[in-house]
């Protein structure tokens, strides 16, 4: 099974520089995108063969998420059911026989770390969801559902460790780079999932997923590594490829794939 996870960083702004064609390249089973940007009814889009699902948040203009899956889930879910961390429209989660999918825009700590209290709040929220979904035990007002493994992705705004950007020594303790974030991702590794590129790419560098729009950062390769996918670890053993599309343009950030034996 394929999946691919891109930060589009404005679907509509995408759209004008061959998304669809890109999508189609990318020949992904389920696909997730983050922070589209958009309201219900503000596009018009028709991917062939898929299904789509659609999170946004009360804000205008900001932050969003959403998944297109050639297979039908079970349910769906659009909230981790926590009221305050619920209204920027940052997950969806689709139920299948085998797995649940999880595609995630963890909120940025911002300039000075001026979000970080709600950064952390939100780790720790994201984090028991994840693990409840592997327990079954899901939000208020969810389908029950039987205990199974979790594939989460998306931009999780964090590079893990100093292998993960190209210049850690002056970004240490900035947002993205800051201990606190480090150190939640660190717990979310540790609660039972698997870093799917790590898993199989331990050493290698120069690997990243998002560069700044300055300082010809993307000509240079001046990167980070923030956006991922984990698996629960009983399904680490069948990672077959997971994959960072550098060579595809059009956000600032690039899709990363994962491919799994299912």
């Amino acid at each position: 099974m394929r999946f691919i996870s891109w930060n589009v960083n404005g679907l509509r702004a995408v759209m004008k520089k061959g998304f669809t064609d890109i999508v189609a390249d990318l020949d992904a089973d389920v696909l997730a995108l983050q922070e589209t940007k958009l309201q219900e009814g503000q596009v018009e889009l028709d991917l062939p063969g898929y299904r789509d699902y659609w999170s946004y948040a009360e804000k205008k203009g900001y932050s969003g998420t959403a998944v297109f899956s050639r297979r039908e889930p079970l349910q769906e879910l659009h909230a981790l059911g926590v009221p305050e961390l619920d209204t920027e429209g940052r997950i969806v989660a689709l139920e299948f026989p085998e797995l649940w999918f999880v595609d995630v825009y963890t909120p940025n700590a911002q300039a000075e770390l001026a979000r970080i209290d709600h950064r952390m709040a939100w780790d720790d929220a994201f984090r028991d969801f994840c693990k409840g979904l592997e327990a079954g035990s899901l939000p208020a007002g969810a389908q029950k559902a039987a205990p199974k493994p979790v594939v989460m992705c998306g931009d999780f705004n964090v590079a893990h460790q100093e292998i993960d950007l190209k210049n850690p020594g002056p970004n240490r303790g900035k947002a993205g780079f800051s201990d606190e974030e480090r150190e939640k991702f660190t717990k979310l590794l540790d609660a039972g999932f698997t870093d799917t590129f790590r898993k199989l790419h331990p050493d290698t560098t120069g690997a990243y997923s998002w560069w700044s729009y300055r300082f010809k950062a993307r000509q240079t390769n001046a990167g980070w590594r923030i956006d991922y996918f984990l698996v629960s670890d009983q399904l680490a053993p069948r990672i077959e490829a997971a994959t960072i599309h550098s060579d595809v343009f059009g956000s600032d950030h690039c899709p990363v794939g994962l491919q799994l034996a299912l």
